[in-house]
């Protein structure tokens, strides 16, 4: 199991031979790291980017720490609804079964800018894309024993507000409002989720996780002072706040393979107010879990993409079980 020290744990994860897991925005940064991982502990890594040539490299990158991993790329642009069709109807054709799907990909704090659908580009990669490729790949995911969904969020989700009334930021777009939006999206889309499995008599977990603070290709639209503190120059300067991708990623392969997860949960660095240190099981903001919010948000997700989760509407919905506000604390492995 991956112990609690924050160092690269290569050689701690169970073994996932024979497993399938498809990780997405997995070219750079902590998709990145999480493939390369998962790869040398045996599983099977389908790496969904936007960016083909980028991801290729990343793929021999990953060949290159290990010349027995298993790995191929997916063409998979999120903020384009015909991509996400076309690359889970590639997936499901190679991979019948999927063990892992981790929604990594993400924008954040960029210009205001329209998807290839119309949709406000944060929103559309960070949620809507997410929502309609794990439907479109859901069954692959079912009727696989063990298998889970793992969506990143991360800290700023505390600051998000659903604006029902205006999702895709066409009143007033600010980019940090739009990307906490997002994130909190992310998380009542997999509490939503796992009730909605549970209830369908599914095996299939949901659960989420986020990095804390990690120096990653996500912050090149943010602000100049911003990208200069988070410069690997100045990590002694900011080391109680800023982790390394590395670091960032144990917490997304905790959700992923630590056996006693379960689903609904939410996984991140220990540290102080989840910026950084050894992953945990941790709690997420109270109005992540509204059940109201959570619904609405589902449907509005099916209107606007088109997608409809049929495996799940196949039973009688149960009431959702009321959410665990009192989490554990423990390291992982400890």
């Amino acid at each position: 199991m991956i112990p609690a020290a924050d160092h690269w744990p290569a050689d701690d994860i169970p073994g996932q031979l024979g497993r399938t897991a498809v990780i997405t925005g997995a070219n750079s940064g902590i998709g990145l790291v999480v493939a390369t991982l998962l790869a040398k502990s045996g599983a099977t890594v389908v790496l969904a980017c936007r960016d083909v040539a980028k991801a290729e490299r990343a793929a021999a990158e990953i060949r290159a720490c290990s010349a027995q991993s298993s790995v191929r790329t997916v063409r998979l642009d999120l903020a384009s609804l015909t991509s996400v069709r076309e690359a889970a109807r590639e997936l499901k054709a190679a991979y019948p079964r999927v063990d892992l799907l981790i929604n990594n990909a993400g924008v954040m704090w960029p210009p205001f800018q329209r998807s290839a659908d119309g949709f406000e580009l944060t929103f559309a990669t960070n949620h809507l894309g997410h929502f309609a490729f794990t439907g479109l790949v859901l069954d692959s995911l079912v009727r696989t024993p063990g298998s889970r969904v793992i969506t990143v969020s991360s800290v700023v989700h505390r600051d998000g507000v659903m604006r029902f009334d205006d999702l895709q930021s066409g009143l007033r777009y600010r980019p940090a409002d739009a990307y906490a939006q997002s994130k909190l999206a992310n998380l009542l889309f997999t509490y939503e989720l796992s009730d909605r499995l549970r209830a369908a008599g599914h095996a299939t977990a949901a659960l989420a996780a986020h990095p804390g603070i990690a120096r990653t290709e996500l912050f090149r639209w943010n602000p100049p002072l911003t990208r200069i503190l988070l410069h690997p120059a100045l990590r002694p300067a900011m080391f109680w706040m800023v982790q390394s991708p590395q670091q960032g990623a144990l917490s997304i392969l905790r959700a992923a393979v630590d056996p006693s997860a379960r689903s609904g949960e939410y996984y991140g660095p220990g540290g102080w107010r989840g910026y950084r240190g050894p992953p945990v099981l941790t709690t997420s903001a109270s109005h992540s879990h509204e059940v109201p919010a959570r619904r609405l948000l589902w449907e509005r997700s099916e209107a606007l993409t088109g997608v409809s989760y049929l495996s799940l509407r196949s039973q009688r919905r149960q009431p959702p079980a009321p959410p665990n506000y009192s989490a554990r604390s423990e390291g992982f492995g400890s």
